[in-house]
């Protein structure tokens, strides 16, 4: 303190001592120094987002030079595609909408909202409704689960994680690059709803350029791997483009699975001499269908209490109710 005083003094009355000068200039050298290796971090994290946009945008190059030339045919794409998968607590077929089914990072299940409802007026909800482990008690905890599965290559943690980076969530800082990434890797590990994020991103143009043709390619993808939000949208597009008759060979798909959107089209179609009276009412056979292996009075009570509560989907909904 009497050393600044000094300092002070000095600065004061016009005379400055020889400790006086040392000590400003190592004052001026630790300010530097300081300032120095300051900017040398900021150059170096921007150097790195810049390397990393440059790899990403590299290896989307070298994946589309190598995947986007289509390597099925008309009969893969229209082929029936796999069935939606089951809860693994009632076994009832998961339904369509992402709001009516939850994830859990801790044991990897996707479980609907019926089962989650019901454990949790049972139970407080303080466990998981599958494996029985303590819930995640904050969204650090719940980032940090999903991370840990993620790199176990769960394949659902993996698109959580990227759409978690997609959207700026629970603290990460967005970033579309590693979003987009994570889809990939997630669709080449066989969750097809993964290749419907990328296909919105270049619809959207959110991330990468606006492409229709990349957009289409990754619907195209998701649909076969039973998607039936990207398929309906490939209906869309064909319909958009003239092709009529394409597009309710998409629409008949998806409605098979029960989505709805696709059903008003071929009633449409149907109306507008589109779609044949045969197609029409194979379409509303097989959407019933679809939907009864869907529903319980379980479900239906979780979608009522749900939406009273208009309750979001934090975890498990992204960009899938976009698009057409």
């Amino acid at each position: 303190m009497d050393t600044l005083g000094n300092v002070l003094t000095d600065l004061r009355y016009g005379g400055i001592s020889s400790p006086t000068l040392f000590l400003l200039a190592a004052a001026a050298i630790v300010v530097i120094t300081i300032d120095y290796f300051w900017k040398q971090y900021a150059c170096r994290k921007i150097d790195e987002e810049i390397a990393d946009n440059r790899e990403v945008k590299a290896e989307a190059a070298t994946n589309d030079e190598q995947k986007l030339s289509r390597h099925w045919t008309d009969e893969d794409l229209f082929k029936q595609p796999p069935p939606n998968e089951e809860c693994p607590i009632c076994m009832l077929t998961h339904p369509l909408d992402n709001l009516q089914q939850q994830y859990q990072e801790c044991c990897g299940k996707v479980i609907c909202k019926g089962c989650v409802c019901a454990d949790e007026a049972a139970n407080s909800r303080t466990i998981c409704s599958f494996c029985r482990s303590p819930a995640s008690t904050s969204r650090e905890d719940l980032l940090k689960r999903t991370k840990k599965r993620a790199e176990g290559d769960d394949a659902v943690a993996m698109r959580n994680l990227g759409c978690y980076y997609y959207d700026g969530r629970y603290g990460l800082k967005q970033n579309y690059n590693k979003a987009l990434k994570l889809f990939l890797r997630a669709g080449e590990l066989g969750y097809a709803a993964s290749y419907f994020n990328i296909a919105q991103a270049y619809l959207n143009g959110e991330g990468v350029e606006r492409d229709m043709k990349k957009a289409k390619h990754y619907y195209e993808l998701a649909a076969m791997g039973g998607d039936a939000k990207a398929r309906h949208n490939l209906g869309f597009f064909e319909e958009i483009e003239g092709n009529t008759s394409i597009a309710m060979k998409h629409y008949m798909i998806a409605a098979a699975a029960g989505y709805d959107n696709s059903l008003t089209n071929i009633r449409k179609g149907y109306m507008n001499g589109q779609a044949t009276k045969d197609d029409f009412e194979k379409a509303l056979r097989t959407h019933k269908e679809a939907k009864d292996e869907m529903k319980s009075d379980q479900r239906d009570a979780a979608a009522d209490f749900l939406r009273r509560l208009d309750y979001p989907s934090p975890e498990y909904n992204h960009h899938q109710n976009r698009g057409p």
